[in-house]
């Protein structure tokens, strides 16, 4: 069966067994040129929103409903009226997940009083699954205290020798952990 075919197939079937509530599927190199646009514009438009509270994390792909289920939940009892962009590429694990403030509250206002208890919320939920703080971006100089938090002194030193061996003169996103 063709690539295309096998891609519809698999969305209707998705469909038939209430995985999914709705999907679209490109029929041509147009629409999937739109739908990509889409797509990417996500972190334009929050951007333009102000700042916001980012978040790549990794999950099994069968944990995401659960996880955003419980975590937008505890989200909305901790912050209402927070705003919840939530996408990525959801076939591999990688979910961004990203917590804007609420309309009536400046953005960088809503940050200074409350990013560190929405990290750590999210965070918590990620770590109960037993999962990453981060995904496709790697661990910057913003995640690396959460890493220092979340991970054991021996996890983090092979860590360190991975990106020793792979990267040994730091020339490689200097200044990040991984």
């Amino acid at each position: 069966m063709p690539t295309a075919r096998r891609r519809v197939a698999c969305v209707q079937a998705a469909l038939e067994a209430g995985c999914i509530d709705d999907a679209v599927v490109a029929e041509s190199l147009t629409q999937s040129h739109a739908l990509w646009h889409l797509r990417e514009s996500i972190p334009l438009a929050q951007s333009q929103e102000g700042p916001n509270i980012k978040h790549d994390i990794a999950l099994p792909v069968s944990a995401i409903p659960a996880f955003v289920a419980h975590t937008d939940a505890a989200l909305a009892a901790a912050f209402p009226g927070m705003r919840l962009v939530n996408f990525g590429h959801l076939g591999d694990g990688n979910l961004h997940y990203n917590v804007q403030a609420p309309v009536s509250m400046p953005a960088q206002q809503f940050m200074d009083r409350h990013e560190h208890a929405v990290n750590t919320l999210v965070y918590d939920a990620v770590c109960a699954m037993g999962r990453s703080i981060s995904a496709e971006h790697g661990v910057g100089a913003l995640k690396r205290g959460e890493l220092a938090e979340r991970k054991s002194p021996v996890a983090l030193q092979l860590m360190r020798a991975i990106k020793q061996a792979l990267d040994p003169h730091r020339r490689l996103n200097p200044g990040r952990v991984l």
